[in-house]
């Protein structure tokens, strides 16, 4: 089940509930009891990392295992940009 996460529009309250993805959203607020929450949009919390199918499936030879890989070798400098060669648009 995700964790969604509310503020309150009256009293600033931030709060985060379990639900079902089916679940209606939350409506009061648990801080201020005003009817006032609304639903936040926020990243998942979770990273897909390990020995898992999505990562060795579909892979040979010496890419067998990225997550070992990137442990042995540091991240390379990407030249002060977000994209490495400047090109994404976003700056």
């Amino acid at each position: 089940m995700p964790i969604y996460e509310y503020q309150c529009q009256a009293c600033g309250d931030e709060h985060e509930a379990l639900q079902k993805i089916s679940a209606e959203a939350l409506i009061t607020c648990p801080a201020c009891s005003k009817p006032e929450l609304k639903k936040k949009i926020s990243a998942a919390g979770f990273r897909l990392k390990g020995n898992g199918w999505y990562e060795t499936d579909f892979k040979g030879g010496s890419k067998k295992n990225a997550a070992e890989a990137s442990k042995a070798a540091p991240a390379k400098a990407s030249g002060g940009s977000c994209c490495g060669g400047g090109g994404c648009g976003s700056h």
